[in-house]
Parts: structure tokens; C-alpha cells; sequence
């Protein structure tokens, strides 16, 4: 049995799905791009190739397996876009969520099935088809659980717009005694540097009490500055809006002074290190160019 435990984003990590990028397919054509980011780079014949992002991945996994985690790899599919095992299933507690994902992703979750079936059953939730919800959206954070959202009444035109409203109470009604915190995100199914694709593509709790944020992707400034205060100013590192497009708040917490992060995240690792932090650099810029970076293609099950 899998005993899965997950109280936040940075203690120390035991456990994790990492995705796969073999036998990823070809490059899709533009129309059928998810976000907006791969769409600029399959028009810019820039589009990532397969062996590259398994270098990067392997390069993860290397990583991973240094500080003694148990890394688990989805079953590969042929011709399959696997990379991002976060938007699939997400851990709260000893509550496995599988997500209500964009139909065309399904198999993505069969491919992870051989884990989660070693969950105890009553631990595995599958919500209500009418909650739209992937787990870059959604951070355990000890007595919080903050969600991204949009619930903007253009819902349905956005292919970008991953978590419903209807998500966030599902969520609050699974764990009642946490305080579920709504951010709504700024959306654009065409210009990925005014799209938060996910809340971890603008925000992310690093260590005890410091986080990375990015003003622009949040919709309404209270919210923003919501954060700002609960963290303290002093704890927060802005990014500019090139550095939220090259995803610098989507780094991964191995444990509380533990961070992999992209080897081109100069500003961002320096300030990790002035701050005390171990950055465990990894080449993850290919990846990047779909719009997810290190915390979306990582899916932990068990933090201490």
C-alpha cells in the first residue's frame, strides 16, 4: 500500500510521480495546442524534440533519486503526451484527487493508475464531472489549501481556464478543516506572457515561510497583495513578466532548504542562495516551452 501524505509544498519529499517524456508523438499542429506557449513554438518551428526533454527529465530523476526519493514513471504510451503528471492527480493529506482534465488527456490517467490503485480505496477521490480542476492549480499549504481559478462567465472560451469554481467548494466541502483560499488568474488562449495557465505558472511557496510570486498573474490586485502580506514582502521574490513566461515560479521543493531549478533561472537561484537554500540546478528549458516547468511535471505522494 501506498500511504500517501502531503501537508505542503516543501517538506521533505519521499515520494513522487515524475512524467515522461518517451514516445511523446510528434510536434502537434497549432490549433490543436493546449496553451499558448507550445502554439507560438510549434508557428516558430521551435517546438521541442523528444530527446532533448528526456535528457531534461532524466536529468530530474537523477536528482530525485541523489537525496533517496522513490520516483515512480507513468507507463509509457505511444505517441503520448506524458510529461506533465501534475495536472493529472494531486495529493492533499491522504487524499489522492484524480482531476477532471481536458477530455483529449484521459489516458494520461491510466497511465498512472498502477500507483493510485495502491491507495486505499476510500483515500482516492474522483470528483464530480461538472468540477474542472488540474493540480498546478492547487497548493497544500498546512492550514491552507490555496486554489487558482477562473470564474469569469467566458469560462468555456478559454482552454487555458483549467479550474472551475465548482472545484474550489468540492474541495472545501473534502477538507473541511482547512481554509481553501480562491485566486483568480489572468487567462489568454493566444499571448502566454498575460496567461497563468495554472496558480504555480505565477506562485509558489518556497522553504517555511517565503514564496515566489508574480503580480500580473493574478486578476484581482487584493488577492496579489493577499499573499504579499501573509508571506511578508520581505519573504517574496518578484518576477518580472519574462521571468514568469520562462516559468521561474515553477521550481520544485525537495524539502525545506532543497530547491531544483532551472540552470537559467540566474536571478532566481542567486536569491534562493542568498536565502540559504540548496538549488539543485537542471537544464529544463525545452520543457518549459509547453508551458509547465518542474513543479508541473512532478506529483507528490509522500512529504515527511
Amino acid at each position: 500500500m501506498v500511504n500517501l501524505n502531503i501537508q505542503n509544498e516543501t517538506s521533505r519529499l519521499r515520494a513522487v510521480i515524475l512524467g515522461t517524456a518517451e514516445s511523446n508523438g510528434p510536434t502537434p499542429k497549432a490549433e490543436d495546442c493546449y496553451d499558448p506557449k507550445s502554439r507560438q513554438h510549434v508557428l516558430a518551428g521551435t517546438y521541442p524534440l523528444e530527446a532533448d526533454m528526456i535528457k531534461e527529465m532524466d536529468a530530474v530523476a537523477e536528482v530525485l533519486e541523489r537525496y533517496h526519493v522513490k520516483v515512480y514513471r507513468p507507463e509509457v504510451m505511444k505517441d503520448y503526451n506524458q510529461i506533465f503528471a501534475r495536472d493529472i492527480s494531486f495529493v492533499i493529506e491522504d487524499k489522492i484527487i484524480i482531476a477532471n482534465i481536458l477530455p483529449d488527456r484521459k489516458h494520461e490517467i491510466e497511465a498512472t493508475e498502477y500507483v493510485w490503485t495502491n491507495v486505499d480505496k476510500s483515500n482516492r477521490i474522483v470528483l464530480p464531472e461538472e468540477c474542472h480542476v488540474e493540480g498546478g492549480d492547487v497548493m497544500p499549504w498546512n492550514d491552507y489549501i490555496f486554489i487558482g481559478t477562473y470564474s469569469g462567465e467566458d469560462y468555456p472560451d478559454y482552454i487555458t481556464a483549467r479550474t472551475n469554481i465548482q472545484a474550489v467548494k468540492a474541495i472545501q466541502d473534502l477538507f473541511p478543516d482547512k481554509i481553501v483560499k480562491a485566486f483568480e488568474l489572468r487567462k489568454s488562449n493566444t499571448d502566454p506572457y498575460n496567461n497563468a495557465l495554472h496558480l504555480d505558472c505565477c506562485f509558489q511557496p518556497i522553504g517555511k515561510d517565503k514564496a515566489i510570486i508574480h503580480k500580473n498573474g493574478f486578476l484581482v490586485e487584493s488577492e496579489y497583495q493577499w499573499l504579499v502580506d501573509f508571506f511578508g514582502k520581505d519573504n517574496v521574490f518578484e518576477i518580472s513578466k519574462e521571468e514568469m513566461y520562462a516559468m521561474n515560479s515553477n521550481i520544485f521543493s525537495i524539502s525545506e532548504d532543497v530547491i531544483i531549478s532551472e540552470q537559467n533561472f540566474t536571478r532566481l537561484n542567486a536569491w534562493l542562495r542568498d536565502n540559504g537554500f540548496t538549488v539543485e540546478e537542471v537544464p529544463y528549458a525545452e520543457i518549459a516551452k509547453q508551458e509547465g516547468l518542474l513543479r508541473c511535471s512532478t506529483m507528490p505522494l509522500i512529504r515527511d
